[in-house]
């Protein structure tokens, strides 16, 4: 067997090391992803004429959703999944008048909600809101309002700030 010269050594070190130095800066070569594809919403909707409601797909791994009765009203839980993960929560209550806001994964990424509601042909916007980013396993906000009764909700979710990246919406009535 031939032993290969000092050339033929020193190619194959050069390349392993090209090799793991590509690999190695091919991993960091961005900002950290949590999710690999936007996540992806599962609804579900409630007439409140029909509440108090509970169980069912309600029923989720961090809290039991309860809708309470609130006549005319619509209410709505979308559910976020990456793979087989729960990332996170959006409920509107139109008892309440309240956007609930859940990020069930600590993984330094949060997702984005812009809302609004129109009355009398006129939308109105509500803000833009998150979680807040903290190291508990699930982090939640609440945002009250004071909607006009039979005003239409619409909330649009970003996996960005800035409202970019858009990957769902949905709607109540409060």
């Amino acid at each position: 067997m031939k032993k290969p010269n000092g050339i033929a050594r020193r190619a194959a070190g050069l390349l392993s090391g090209a090799a793991l130095t590509a690999t190695a800066l091919i991993g960091t070569s961005g900002p950290a992803q949590a999710y690999g594809t936007n996540p992806v919403p599962d609804h579900f909707t409630y007439d409140t004429d029909t509440c108090p409601c509970s169980g069912g797909n309600l029923t989720d791994p961090f809290d039991g959703t309860y809708f309470e009765y609130d006549a005319g009203g619509r209410a709505q839980k979308v559910e976020l999944y990456s793979g087989d993960w729960f990332i996170g929560k959006v409920e509107f209550h139109p008892s309440s008048e309240k956007l609930w806001i859940y990020d069930t994964r600590n993984d330094g990424d949060t997702f984005y909600v812009k809302a609004t509601y129109r009355h009398n042909g006129t939308t109105h916007d509500l803000g833009t809101f998150s979680a807040p980013g903290t190291s508990a396993v699930m982090d939640y906000t609440v945002k009250d309002f004071d909607l006009p009764e039979g005003s239409g909700v619409i909330f649009w979710l970003y996996d960005e700030s800035g409202e970019r990246d858009y990957f769902g919406s949905g709607s109540g009535i409060a």
